[in-house]
């Protein structure tokens, strides 16, 4: 009997799993090379921090010095990238080393993430557990919440097809820190690890044994990108003996039962497949019926909302549902989002919502668009801390039913801050957000997208002030700064479509929550409606449709510190506001600006400019209107005024109303499903 066999006692929760596909693209998440560890002195003395440098002062050859040791540090980087045949990935879960080689599995997929099971499960033990062949070494590694690195335990490996084990303490992580292995195969000789996995004592489960879960995908004329999420899930054994159904809300009028394949699809799913079709109510309308349909069942213990149009890492599903079992008590399990065009990137792993800005940030410690390829996680001290998330985004997030029938559904907003909003309303339930390391999905990223130059922009305004009116009952000056500053900001970008869309969001605010209800099937037409007969607006697809600009810009701001870029912002504002200029009768544009380069310094003192769009396939001719300029900012400081002076009762109003509840979701579709 195997070791396997042996422990039932025990269930695997991480999986340790290879790339089988885009391998080339995507390797350094799983696996890398082997390289000493350096860590900085700031690691073990936080007072290191506390000073900075002070360039006057530094001499020539202490900089010289410091270039060398950066130098050093990008070289040592660039060694994490395996070797060309040093690596066989034989399967999903099983990989081989040749002789010689020494790899660390030290990973963003592949690193157990000892602190969040310290923290949020009562589980004090974990285990590794592996089939190996061949000769070599497995060294089980941990780290502290500082990132340093310390060896646990060595297991020898000297003969064919054994399994090997070790027993790992959950503890000293309270702060941060992970569990994983370094594998080394003898010089003469390959090393296979097959079948590796940690494991947990089943006895500190929170949930029955073999709870299942509902999938909640939504789409909109993406038909090829959803068929090809569920001809993922499908092909995955181990997730979908834990599936009851895949709610796949279909909104569009390309629609994904008429895909080639779909049928084929649908017979191998079988009831573990309901496709519905219903009017287009947005990711907030679609997330919500999935979510609406699983409390209805009363199947599922969990319902996960995933995006259409990501590509899924099936192990990650499996351990946020696994995790979620484990917990102390119920919570949001979320997952990490990695690039799409750029794959070893995380964009974000957990956001926090800033009261002060009313805007997502990322979480306490995090940034934005770490690269893992240049910066391995076992080379980044920073990620080694645990963080505590106010939201996760919705192109992973698990929620316990328990969850839903406690606090209701999504917003019924379209879309935009559905996601975060749901988040602030759990965490105030008591029901935190854990965004797991070690779960993602590969989703287009951001930089092809400017909302502000889309329809999207009403919506992310009037739901951002929608969800800080929920969430924040005592009104702030901020507050109002803030919607001035996001409205002078869009005219200094001669962005005025935004501007009136803006307006369209504040006023329709302070019409509280049953009007939102209501125009929630036909605000987006009415949205295109208002964006129309503005210059920005209109985008054609053909460059030789404009005249051409006198000119292509070339950026000449001077970086700054932050203080002095905020004097220079409100300057640029100043003159924009007692400008005299227009561009309305311009027969050429003044300058042409590519859609990265397009923030404010680039329209400074610019009476027309040809922009491109972010996805790079338009462009459209903006023009100055400085009158309408003044007009649309003084209608703003009336709007501001006149919601920060009601802010109370506008918070009271949606707090105390049924706004997101089940009835309320229960009524929208009945008027809108097909």
């Amino acid at each position: 009997m195997s070791a396997l066999e042996e422990n039932q006692e025990w269930e695997a929760v991480n999986r340790i799993v290879f790339p089988t596909t885009d391998a080339e693209s995507t390797l350094p998440l799983y696996v890398v090379n082997w390289t000493p560890s350096h860590p900085d002195p700031a690691l073990f003395d936080a007072r290191e921090s506390l000073e900075k440098v002070t360039f006057s002062s530094l001499s020539k050859r202490q900089l010289s010095g410091t270039l060398r040791n950066g130098i050093f540090s990008a070289q040592e980087a660039s060694k994490t990238e395996l070797p060309a045949g040093s690596v066989l990935i034989k399967s999903r879960t099983s990989i081989e080393l040749a002789a010689g080689q020494h790899v660390s599995l030290c990973t963003f997929f592949n690193a157990f993430p000892a602190s969040y099971w310290q923290r949020w499960t009562k589980v004090t033990n974990v285990r590794f557990i592996a089939k190996v062949g061949g000769v070599g070494r497995i060294v089980v590694m941990k780290s502290s919440a500082r990132g340093i690195p310390s060896p646990v335990t060595t297991i020898p490996v000297t003969q064919e097809d054994e399994f090997v084990e070790a027993d790992i303490s959950l503890s000293g992580f309270m702060d941060g820190g992970f569990i994983w292995t370094d594998m080394e195969s003898a010089s003469n000789d390959s090393l296979t690890v097959t079948d590796a996995q940690w494991q947990v004592p089943t006895q500190e489960r929170r949930a029955p044994h073999n709870s299942s879960l509902s999938i909640a995908i939504t789409t909109f004329n993406r038909p090829s990108y959803c068929l090809n999420q569920l001809q993922t899930i499908a092909a995955e054994k181990n997730l979908r003996d834990h599936l009851d159904t895949i709610y796949c809300v279909d909104q569009g009028t390309d629609r994904v039962q008429d895909q080639p394949d779909f049928q084929q699809t649908r017979e191998l799913l079988g009831q573990q497949l309901t496709y519905i079709l219903q009017d287009n109510l947005g990711g907030s309308g679609g997330f919500s019926r999935g979510m609406y349909e699983t409390v209805k069942a009363q199947k599922s213990a969990y319902v996960l909302l995933l995006d259409d149009d990501a590509i899924t890492e099936p192990e990650a599903i499996l351990r946020a549902l696994q995790f979620s079992d484990y917990a102390t008590r119920p919570v949001l399990v979320g997952g990490g989002m990695l690039h799409l065009d750029n794959r070893t990137v995380l964009y974000s792993s957990g956001e926090r919502f800033d009261a002060s800005s009313a805007m997502p940030a990322p979480a306490t410690g995090t940034h934005y668009n770490h690269d893992f390829a240049v910066n391995p996680l076992r080379d980044t001290p920073e990620l080694h801390k645990r963080i505590n998330p106010d939201f996760n985004g919705w192109w992973l997030c698990l929620i316990p039913t328990e969850v839903l029938k406690k606090i209701g559904l999504s917003m019924p907003v379209f879309i935009k801050y559905d996601d975060v909003e749901f988040g602030l309303r759990a965490k105030e339930n008591n029901i935190p957000t854990i965004c797991l390391p070690g779960v993602a999905v590969w989703h287009q990223a951001w930089h092809d997208k400017d909302i502000s130059r889309t329809w999207e922009e009403y919506f992310a305004q009037r739901n951002r002030w929608l969800c800080t009116l929920m969430h924040f009952p005592v009104p702030s000056k901020k507050f109002a700064f803030r919607m001035l500053y996001e409205d002078a900001h869009l005219g200094t970008k001669l962005l005025y479509s935004a501007m009136k869309l803006n307006h369209m969001a504040l006023r329709d605010l302070t019409e509280g929550p049953e009007y939102i209800v209501r125009c929630l099937p036909q605000k987006l037409a009415e949205v295109r409606k208002a964006r129309e007969g503005f210059t920005d607006s209109l985008v054609l697809h053909n460059l030789d449709d404009f005249p051409t600009a006198l000119a292509d810009y070339e950026p000449t701001f001077i970086p700054s510190d932050p203080k002095t870029v905020t004097k220079i912002g409100l300057k640029s504002v100043i003159s924009a506001f007692f400008s005299q200029s227009s561009g309305i009768k311009d027969t050429h544009p003044q300058v042409s600006i590519m859609s990265k380069d397009a923030i404010w310094p680039a329209f400074n003192k610019v009476s027309s400019a040809l922009v491109t769009t972010a996805d790079g396939n338009g462009a459209a001719w903006f023009k100055r209107d400085s009158k309408l300029y003044r007009k649309e900012l003084f209608r703003c400081v009336h709007l501001a005024a006149n919601i920060l002076k009601q802010w109370n009762k506008l918070s009271r109003l949606y707090r105390e109303s049924d706004f997101c509840s089940i009835n309320t979701w229960q009524r929208i579709f009945n008027q809108s499903s097909k």
